[in-house]
């Protein structure tokens, strides 16, 4: 039965181990990305919307489009450009046959812009929850202060402080389950 109890604590530190050398892959993963966020700022503009199966999306990249006609509305938190925590109002436009997300502006009212019906928008492609990506308008249009441009900036790369601990919780079960066993041999000895 001993084996039995070796073999369980082997394979979870082998475990912990294994799961602290993915975290250091995805830490180096996500530094790529995130230069390529970073390096986005120069590059040409894109077309918008995309692709539903197009990966990995255009984010932080210019774009425009002609909304033909707004078909939802969808009401968020989020921020301005002096950072002020409020709403921001995205449409859900008809853009030929395609639907893309376009965040409008923001404004501390929850439902405001909703007179907006549809034009041209020009701006950066950021994140959205429903689609993918949205476009946010360079300018508060329908009356509403600017959104706060999308950036890469608050995309958080803490892969480094999981291996960590997955290292260090690793070490922690080999450690204790070293002092069991010496405190079981002595045990032993003493009988």
């Amino acid at each position: 039965m001993k084996w039995l109890t070796h073999l369980i604590v082997a394979a979870a530190v082998a475990t912990m181990i294994g799961l602290g050398l993915w975290q250091l892959e995805r830490k180096a993963w996500k530094e790529e990305l995130l230069a390529s966020y970073d390096a986005a700022a120069g590059l040409d503009a894109v077309r918008y919307p995309i692709e539903p199966t197009e990966s990995p999306y255009p984010l932080y990249r210019r774009s425009s489009l002609t909304c033909d006609r707004v078909e939802d509305w969808r009401h968020e938190t989020g921020a301005n450009e002096e950072g002020e925590i409020a709403y921001v109002h995205v449409a859900e436009c008809l853009v030929g046959e395609r639907r893309a997300a376009v965040e409008i502006g923001w404004s501390r009212e929850p439902v405001a812009g909703t007179d907006w019906q549809g034009g041209e928008v020009s701006g950066l492609i950021g994140t959205d929850a429903k689609f993918g990506v949205r476009l946010v308008s360079d300018t508060g249009l329908a009356g509403l202060q600017t959104s706060k441009e999308p950036d890469a900036s608050s995309i958080p790369n803490n892969h480094l402080a999981y291996a960590v601990q997955w290292f260090a919780f690793a070490l922690i079960a080999g450690v204790i389950y070293g002092l069991a066993l010496t405190k079981r041999r002595r045990d032993e000895a003493s009988s």
